[in-house]
């Protein structure tokens, strides 16, 4: 007789949102990194310019946070946002209203300290 594995039980754990313009990525992590489960607006079943809605986001989010909580006992999350997309605020929401503690919301948006070279100037 095979006994079922058991899960641990994670009370803090981190949640890295990814907003691009045709998408909203969202993986839950513990405090170490390692993923406990992801999910993604085209995940969830919206596709083309549907996906990136901040409705598509707040679902994506629901459906991942649900399945997080009810395996792993999820309670507080560490937020990093990344990203200029339009599931940014509306997946902060979600997570609220899963019934998780936000602890900390940092934005790792990578930002250019001087960006790429500019293009030579035109001889005519």
């Amino acid at each position: 007789m095979m006994q079922k594995k058991q899960t641990k039980v994670i009370d803090k754990g981190r949640v890295y949102i990814t907003a691009t313009f045709n998408n909203t990525l969202i993986t839950f992590t513990d405090e170490k990194g390692n993923t406990l489960g992801w999910g993604s607006s085209g995940n969830v079943g919206f596709k083309g310019t549907r996906k990136s809605t901040p409705f598509a986001a707040t679902t994506a989010v629901d459906q991942v946070a649900k399945k997080v909580i009810s395996t792993y006992g999820l309670r507080s999350v560490e937020v990093y946002i990344k990203g200029p997309g339009a599931g940014r605020d509306s997946s902060l929401r979600a997570l609220k209203s899963a019934g998780l503690n936000i602890s900390m919301i940092a934005d790792v948006t990578p930002m250019p300290h001087n960006g790429v070279r500019p293009k030579k100037k035109r001889r005519i």
